[in-house]
């Protein structure tokens, strides 16, 4: 039986992304901001499939089987080991055209670890970042 970690933090990612990451094939993350967050995290396959063109056309290019993708899990954990402006370079490792990448960040991803069996999360996500086995801690302000 696998143990979950409760403070390591789950990345939301939508399928078939997740699976490429997993599979070591989509080693950049493409997302409108940056982040600071390094080392190891969750990844979380989304409820819902992605919608663009260049996801349809991953399924079909890496033989994927649509129905059969792990959804609303955690499917694994991946490395995230750096952060930059996105480049036309980086569209074979994101697996997306380059024409998606302009005014994008990429987020450098390694040693995808796939769990031997998809989580059941016990807290949905809120957002991009969530914790899926403790709850989210409130934003304490101090009033100046």
């Amino acid at each position: 039986m696998q143990h979950p970690d409760r403070d390591l933090i789950a990345l939301g990612v939508r399928q078939p992304w997740a699976e490429l990451i997993l599979r070591g094939l989509k080693t950049i993350e493409i997302r409108s901001s940056v982040t600071k967050v390094r080392g190891p995290v969750y990844l979380y396959s989304s409820k819902k499939l992605a919608e663009i063109s260049p996801a349809k056309d991953a399924i079909s290019k890496f033989s994927l089987d649509e129905e059969k993708l792990d959804r609303g899990l955690l499917v694994g954990t991946v490395e995230i080991v750096g952060c930059r402006a996105s480049k036309k370079k980086d569209a074979a490792a994101s697996c997306v055209p380059g024409e998606y990448l302009k005014g994008k960040n990429s987020w450098l991803l390694e040693n995808p670890v796939r769990l031997e069996k998809p989580l059941k999360v016990r807290f949905l996500p809120y957002g991009i970042w969530f914790y899926p086995f403790k709850r989210r801690r409130k934003n304490v302000r101090k009033k100046t």
